[in-house]
């Protein structure tokens, strides 16, 4: 299996920070030979100096570990945090409603507009709530729609996972190997994603490691009877789990539940759990809880129950839900991109796994992953974020594999293995040249930059890992996907301005009332119905059709409409038929994520202010949308981009159904420098569509 003495140290646990092997590079460099061992412990002369001293820094102390943990996760997390719009659909939906939440200053419902929100429990809308009162507190301008704001709870639930895999794997291993495994883990590419979103994963993988570290005190000292888990270890493991039924209900309890069950049968032995305390422990976790359970149920009867439990969790049990169904097997395949830079790593660490299984502490973190991953894959609604708790235990796999020198190299397939670290870098940078060039025409050139240095710090780490020196290698790992972080998050996604179809229909209405249209219109949309718009425009927003958005625009006061390209001919004659001009103010092409749909939205304006106090459009209306030009050509020019508000001729009295509001005629009617009025529009599938144009007050409507 592995040496003896490997086996002993694994065991020990009686100083869990003492390094493996101070001693031994003492001896060997007074011999003047080189380490037996060529894992974490490698020696000068074959470790950059730079990455030595990284771990002789951390090695010193916990508190110099946990301080350059901290710094890599400033440096891994913040690129993007502020700048990315609100990315559709889960993110938006709880922002919106954490958002209506503060509006009602109700803490107890959930709901997204008009809709109860049952789905999960109250704990990240109230982390959210708390984070947007303090920026509100702070004078940060329009908090309440400030995303990043929302995504405080998360980046902070992220570095916290980091630092408590930190303190899991020192209960289970030495300070540097411990170091390495929460370092691996802080660069994983699915935690740097939820750090960035408004969710409940980042929280929920912090709640796992802070619980888990604590069981790992517990049963690692399991055999000394004079051992006591401290009060504040007591504390952190049933508040971690009081939280994390709060934020995702089950996920939490059911991932230290199913340990603990692998771990008793393979010891047949369960009396080592009474060091938790069960007895105090239930009743914090109750007090926790309880009180919101307690409110939700006097509010809505069992209605949160029906949908939390009936609709969501055993619907997602029972069949793939919303789309997202996947066979067993799923997860591990999407581990090796979702997982990178730690996947190609822990899949040479994986003989060592098979032979060292039942040593404790590999024992321990295998059965923190396994048997909650084989739920997931079994389930067959799937989502990658949901095996995210786990990914901690498998870099303290690879950093125990490491410490010991077994990562496997022999082969074709670990050497295939380790090219995962350069092929990713390399996948990504291909991904989003092509994204650029398809979608906006244009090539981000410092992103690119950062993007192949990326490539290159991956190819360094290549090399490293091909010589054995697999400290190096995972801190060049790390390296690289900081680097991707800064090139992708940075400046990529926030100039793929193609997806950020919500922020520009925003901007639309904002640019058109600094050109004079009314202020503060009542908006509808016909045929986009993200949630990211919801949030970013108001609660209030109306969602309904073509027709429906004639209507809405008919009614009194300022009023907008965003209406897209396949619902404007229905909008069009709906509007005619109630006597309705309405005036096109801008157009918002675009990619929808969720579907990837090409869109073109119109943004029509109706105002309650008299025609003569308007003044007339700058040029004529901006021009239909033609699927075949670029992106950029579909921005409306400058000198069309104003808004002249609604106008409304005289008209005589409208239907019930769609009540019209008359204004004024003005003294001098703007002219209409396109064609006479009366000339039917020009209706194509897919529209470009002939917007609605205004008439001067005298001129004949349109049958």
């Amino acid at each position: 299996m592995f040496p003896a003495r490997a086996a002993s140290r694994l065991k020990r646990v009686g100083n869990p920070g003492e390094s493996l092997y101070g001693s031994a590079r003492a001896a060997s460099a007074r011999e003047g030979r080189l380490s037996l061992s060529r894992g974490l412990a490698e020696v000068a002369m074959s470790t950059p100096p730079l990455i030595e001293r990284l771990f002789g820094f951390v090695e010193a102390s916990h508190a110099r570990a946990v301080a350059a943990l901290l710094l890599a996760c400033l440096v891994l997390f913040a690129p993007g945090l502020r700048s990315l719009p609100p990315m559709d659909r889960d993110e938006p939906r709880f922002a919106q409603a954490t958002k209506q939440m503060l509006e009602t200053r109700d803490p107890v419902d959930i709901r997204f507009q008009g809709e109860a929100r049952h789905k999960k429990p109250v704990g990240i809308y109230w982390m959210q709530a708390a984070a947007v009162s303090a920026g509100e507190a702070l004078g940060v301008p329009e908090a309440r729609t400030t995303i990043w704001l929302y995504r405080l709870p998360s980046a902070l639930g992220a570095i916290m996972a980091v630092l408590f895999t930190y303190a899991a794997a020192a209960a289970l291993t030495t300070r540097r190997a411990a170091f390495v495994a929460a370092l691996l883990f802080s660069a994983v590419i699915l935690l740097g994603v939820e750090a960035r979103l408004a969710k409940t994963d980042a929280v929920i993988a912090a709640t796992v490691a802070i619980t888990m570290a604590a069981l790992a005190r517990v049963y690692m000292n399991q055999d000394d009877r004079t051992w006591r888990l401290s009060w504040g270890w007591f504390a952190a493991f049933w508040i971690a789990m009081g939280v994390g039924v709060l934020v995702k209900g089950p996920i939490t309890p059911a991932v230290v539940g199913l340990a603990a069950l692998v771990l008793s049968i393979a010891d047949r032995r369960i009396g080592w759990l009474g060091r938790l305390r069960p007895l105090p422990g239930f009743a914090i976790l109750i007090l926790i809880v309880a009180p919101w359970f307690v409110a939700i149920t006097m509010k809505s009867g069992v209605a949160f129950f029906q949908e939390a439990v009936g609709q969501d969790m055993l619907a997602k049990v029972g069949s793939g839900k919303e789309s997202h169904g996947a066979p067993p097997g799923t997860y591990l395949a999407a581990f090796l991109g979702t997982g990178w830079p730690l996947a190609p790593f822990f899949l040479l660490a994986l003989p060592f796994v098979w032979r060292a299984r039942r040593t404790p502490t590999v024992l321990f973190a295998i059965a923190w992953a396994l048997p909650m991953w084989i739920v997931f894959e079994l389930v067959p609604t799937k989502l990658p974020h949901y095996v995210l708790p786990l990914y901690p235990a498998l870099a303290i796999l690879t950093a125990l594999a490491a410490e010991e020198g077994a990562l496997a190299m022999r082969g074709w397939g670990p050497k295939a293995a380790a090219g995962l670290l350069p092929l990713l870098a390399l996948a990504l940078l291909a991904a989003v040249t092509a994204g650029f060039v398809l979608y906006e025409r244009t090539i981000p050139i410092v992103a690119l930059l950062l993007l192949l240095a990326a490539f290159g710090v991956a190819i360094a780490a290549w090399r490293s890992t091909m010589d054995g020196l697999f400290g190096t290698a995972a801190v060049q790992a790390v390296a690289a996907s900081a680097v991707v972080a800064w090139g992708a998050y940075a400046f990529a996604v926030p100039q793929f301005r193609t997806v950020a179809i919500s922020p520009r229909l925003v901007a639309a209405v904002q640019a058109a009332e600094r050109a004079g249209a009314c202020r503060g219109p009542e908006l509808a949309t016909a045929g986009f119905r993200e949630p990211s718009l919801v949030f970013l425009s108001g609660t209030n927003l109306t969602m309904t059709d073509g027709a429906g958005a004639a209507q809405f625009l008919a009614g009194p006061g300022c009023r907008a409409v965003f209406v897209v390209s396949a619902m404007e001919p229905q909008f069009i004659e709906a509007a005619r038929n109630a006597g309705l001009i309405a005036r096109l103010s801008d157009r918002v092409q675009g990619l929808n994520l969720n579907g990837g749909r090409k869109l073109d939205i119109g943004v029509y304006w109706r105002q309650e202010t008299p025609a003569a106090s308007v003044p007339p459009a700058a040029g004529p209306a901006a021009p239909a949308a033609d699927p075949a030009r670029p992106i950029e050509d579909l921005k409306p020019a400058p000198e069309a981009a104003p808004a002249a508000p609604v106008e409304a001729t005289p008209s005589p009295p409208p239907s019930p159904a769609a009540p019209v509001q008359d204004t004024p005629a003005p003294s001098a009617p703007p002219a209409e420098p396109e064609k006479p009025a009366g000339t039917p529009p020009a209706a194509e599938a897919p529209p470009p569509v002939d917007p609605v144009k205004a008439a001067p007050a005298d001129a004949p409507k349109a049958p």
